[in-house]
């Protein structure tokens, strides 16, 4: 069972590792230091449950679902185009320093920015219901597959952990506000990207 544990959490570990929407936008609130715990919470809860369903073997949702892809693809680029826009408003207007306006923002707005950028985005049904899933199979039922998906689950936990509470060791650098207008604009180009790249998704597809 080890090693089915050390191979649910180096798989989960390696899909979750890549720069992605999500992960800007916790590396972001850790800096503001702003819902840190409920947030990392929630995102590393959601992606248990999604694991969850891939080990259970749940994946066959998109087969009986097959506009699911399209729909989510598309509700995610636009939302991705919206959050894009706004953080390059912010990296041009500027202005912005670290502590001031963390209150702006309530736990509200912030978890259901959490559960756009994690439900929204169909990359995470790939890697959690598909790609997890599949690798689950490669183990017997029962306690393997279980020891399988705790691994994975916990590496969700242990990296969203990290990423949130690790951020605040940026802080020092995070002083000026020309350092919040560069993070900004990486922030805002990569949700651009990502929301490019769901749409080229759509349309080859």
């Amino acid at each position: 069972m080890t090693a089915a544990a050390l191979t649910g959490f180096f798989t989960g570990f390696s899909l979750i590792l890549a720069i992605g929407a999500q992960n800007a936008f916790i590396l972001r609130q850790g800096l503001l230091r702003l819902h840190v715990l409920p947030l990392v919470l929630f995102c590393a809860v959601s992606d248990a449950v999604l694991i969850a369903a891939g080990v259970a073997g749940f994946s066959a949702l998109t087969t009986a679902m097959p506009a699911l892809p399209l729909v989510m693809s598309l509700g995610g680029a636009a939302f991705l185009v919206v959050y894009g826009a706004l953080r390059l408003r912010a990296a041009w207007a500027g202005g912005h320093v670290m502590g001031r306006g963390a209150e702006a923002q309530s736990l509200g707005a912030a978890l259901a920015m959490a559960a756009a950028f994690t439900w929204l985005n169909p990359h995470v049904y790939l890697d959690t219901l598909g790609l997890i899933g599949a690798v689950s199979t490669g183990f017997a039922p029962g306690s393997e597959r279980l020891a399988f998906g705790g691994g994975a689950v916990l590496a969700s936990f242990v990296f969203f952990f990290s990423l949130g509470y690790g951020a605040r060791l940026l802080a020092p650098l995070m002083r000026s506000a020309r350092a919040w207008r560069i993070l900004d604009l990486i922030i805002g180009v990569v949700m651009l990207a990502i929301a490019g790249k769901l749409v080229a998704g759509v349309a080859l597809g």
